[in-house]
């Protein structure tokens, strides 16, 4: 099983988002539950970033939502959460 590691931006991301909808929080548990076994599960909808996010991955929580992560070994390195136009202008 992978580790997780929440990146503090990513935190505080979830944070505001759970705020706006409590229903997220049951579907980010079983996200992440995913991850862990597998990133690469159909269900997450995974797929590699290109560009200025290449080396990057993002998967969906919702229709709306995704997560963009990098792998390193045995850690998924959580590093954004939002929409899809949130989540892919520039964040490095």
């Amino acid at each position: 099983m992978l580790k997780l590691k929440l990146e503090k931006s990513f935190v505080r991301k979830i944070s505001k988002i759970i705020k706006h909808s409590s229903a997220i929080e049951d579907k980010l548990s079983k996200t992440f539950n995913l991850l862990q076994q597998d990133p690469f599960n159909p269900l997450l909808k995974t797929h590699p970033l290109a560009g200025f996010l290449k080396g990057l991955y993002s998967c969906s929580l919702t229709h709306n939502i995704r997560i963009v992560f990098k792998l390193n070994n045995d850690i998924v390195h959580l590093v954004n959460i939002g929409t899809h136009d949130e989540v892919y202008k520039k964040i490095l």
